[in-house]
């Protein structure tokens, strides 16, 4: 993990603009944004699946690259007094506390078609049609069917109850979208899969993305700021449904052992390659930050 997660922070910091490049405030906020913090869950992610397609790490670090920037400008804009209204993020004041509200909003208008500039200045995949492919992907999983459609279905859901399965909706969207993406574009950075490995995979994907939501949930209600880096508690001062306040905290606890399960289960059929998949889908449900 460390070792990924070192060189995702060397790459970031490379195809980022330079702070000295005009507008150099705009530039700041967005290495801001993105650099210096964060578990990179989604690149952890891409990058095992890669080593189970046998993918080029050089292909997985542009993809992995992108699909970070999707995941800050999210972050960014979710932190901004018209969503969720808050100040700390990644244990330091959010972009728009850094900044101001203006220069976070040009943040995320700014990283999202950053992430899709890379992707298309370097060769990720076998033939242009498998690349446009991959492109296709992660837009789909970060607009309207992905995961800024369940940021609006989650705005639209505060002060009401869900149902487990509307729950389970809004989270496939919000934050399981982007976790499959990362997941899948990974593995098509290789050429090594067959389709019903793939079937597997993206169940995989499936399973672990709602894992990280239900323990999100679980630690908004039972860890501390300090701990989180984030404000703790949240999710219940505004009312928001979550897996505790559907399940209660002990079933979701349970919920979310029953996904890891799951995701084991998923890459059964798969060998020793697979194996940094099955420790991220531990570390995903036993984190404690």
């Amino acid at each position: 993990m460390g070792a990924v997660q070192a060189r995702m922070e060397t790459a970031l910091q490379r195809f980022l603009p330079a702070p000295e490049i005009v507008p150099g405030r705009l530039h700041r906020a967005m290495r801001y944004a993105v650099l210096g913090g964060g578990k990179r869950v989604r690149p952890l992610l891409a990058f095992a699946a890669g080593e189970l397609a046998a993918a080029d790490p050089g292909r997985i670090e542009v993809v992995a690259a992108a699909i970070e920037m999707i995941h800050a400008y999210s972050l960014v804009h979710d932190d901004l007094p018209c969503m969720d209204d808050d100040v700390l993020r990644r244990g330091r004041p959010t972009c728009h506390v850094e900044f101001d509200e203006a220069t976070a909003l040009l943040v995320g208008d700014a990283l999202q078609p950053l992430a899709f500039q890379i992707l298309t200045e370097h060769v990720i995949a076998d033939s242009p049609g498998a690349q446009l492919e991959m492109l296709r992907i992660l837009a789909l999983a970060s607009g309207s069917r992905g995961m800024a459609g369940g940021q609006a279905i989650d705005l639209a859901s505060v002060g009401k109850t869900l149902s487990l399965p509307e729950l389970e909706l809004m989270h496939i969207h919000k934050t399981g979208a982007l976790i499959r993406a990362a997941v899948v574009l990974g593995a098509r950075c290789g050429s090594g899969l067959a389709a019903k490995q793939f079937d597997r995979l993206e169940h995989y994907a499936k399973t672990v993305g709602l894992a990280f939501q239900v323990v999100d949930d679980v630690l908004d209600c039972d860890s501390s700021t300090a701990t989180l880096g984030k404000t703790a508690g949240k999710d219940a001062a505004q009312a928001k449904p979550t897996y505790v306040s559907i399940l209660g905290l002990a079933r979701a606890r349970a919920l979310a052992e029953e996904l890891r399960a799951e995701a084991h289960a998923a890459l059964s059929s798969f060998g020793a390659e697979a194996q940094r998949l099955r420790e991220l889908a531990d570390f995903i449900v036993l984190r404690k930050f």
